[in-house]
């Protein structure tokens, strides 16, 4: 064998446990995201990884723990995602249109895990819908945290309405994805944000902090 391709088995074997793990996972984010999850075989994700069958094994035991694992990722990657646009100003009109557009950009942007995770049929399996429900719920609080700071509303109040706004964001996104209408991105943030912000506006306001909503829109 020659001398440099010595050098670079050794270079790959030296490779940190956490930094091949994540080599591995991108690798089947793209392989799933291209051909599917049922479509894609163990082989074909090592390959695209440049490694063997059994050094995939010895990181992932099936294919359905490393789809649960890039599940997690797209999870966490959602909820702090809303998190930050939802803190990113105090200003509640600024601070819809920056998590609606967030969430749109996450929709939008190939190979992000959207269809993959949040909009396939694998949602079915007990691991995948509970992976889905923490993120519903996740996103539900963020929002219900800020009307909690803003109304005299109770925390299942506040969640529910944030469960109901999220849900809005989410179906709305979903139909402008799936029905390739032709509706520029920022267009269909912009109406999403006019009507989300006139409904709040109904939501009775305190002077704990910015009222969740005032004239105009």
């Amino acid at each position: 064998m020659p001398l440099n391709d010595q050098a670079g088995t050794s270079t790959r074997a030296r490779l940190p446990r956490d930094e091949r793990r994540a080599m591995l996972l991108q690798a089947a984010l793209s392989a799933f995201s291209a051909q599917g999850y049922h479509a894609t075989a163990m082989d074909e994700i090592a390959e695209r990884a440049g490694v063997s069958k059994p050094v995939l094994y010895q990181h992932f035991d099936s294919k359905l723990e490393l789809y649960l694992a890039i599940a997690n990722q797209v999870r966490a990657h959602v909820v702090d995602t809303v998190e930050a646009a939802l803190t990113s100003t105090t200003d509640n009109d600024e601070r819809i249109e920056a998590a609606i557009n967030a969430y749109f950009e996450f929709v939008d942007r190939p190979e992000s895990g959207y269809t993959l995770v949040m909009a396939s049929d694998m949602g079915g399996d007990p691991a995948v819908a509970e992976i889905l429900e923490q993120v519903q719920t996740a996103c539900a609080e963020a929002v219900g945290r800020i009307f909690q700071e803003q109304t005299d509303l109770g925390w299942a109040e506040c969640v529910f309405l944030g469960a109901g706004l999220v849900g809005q964001v989410q179906a709305a996104a979903r139909h402008w994805y799936d029905s390739d209408s032709g509706l520029p991105r920022d267009e269909a943030v912009a109406l999403v944000r006019r009507v989300i912000w006139r409904g709040i506006g109904a939501v009775p306001q305190t002077d704990k902090g910015t009222s969740p909503a005032a004239e105009g829109g």
